[in-house]
């Protein structure tokens, strides 16, 4: 949970970074055009791409008419941070859960949390015994 009272200046780094110890992973951004060297992933009814080219992390995402993914996702670009545990980033703050659990690749866990409006994307990379 985020303080009512909390404030940044422009100098500081985010609270996600700097006190949670969160780590900026990339910058998906919904689009209906499709895009060179898109990747499908059948379960989630969606294309991505980008991410492995941008030195910067943008990560660009299209979707089928009837991808399960939650209309705020298709619709409003979101933030990824990875985190060290899933669960344990739920259990210490309140956050308003948009989409469970899940896992779009091996090896990774995600969770789509709402903050004021605005997606982020918790991930969380796990070993694949």
């Amino acid at each position: 949970m985020i303080k009512k009272d909390y404030f940044r200046n422009e100098k500081e780094l985010t609270l996600a970074v700097e006190i949670w110890g969160w780590k900026f992973h990339h910058l998906g951004i919904p689009t209906t055009e499709q895009k060179e060297n898109e990747t499908y992933i059948p379960h989630l009814k969606m294309y991505i791409t980008g991410f492995p080219t941008s030195p910067f992390g943008v990560e660009w995402m299209r979707f089928e008419k009837d991808s399960p993914i939650h209309p705020l996702i298709q619709k409003i670009p979101h933030l990824a941070f990875l985190v060290e545990n899933i669960e344990d980033e739920l259990k210490k703050r309140n956050f308003k859960i948009l989409s469970p659990e899940s896992s779009p690749s091996g090896g990774i866990k995600v969770v789509m949390i709402e903050h004021n409006g605005a997606p982020i994307e918790l991930l969380e990379f796990i070993s694949e015994d």
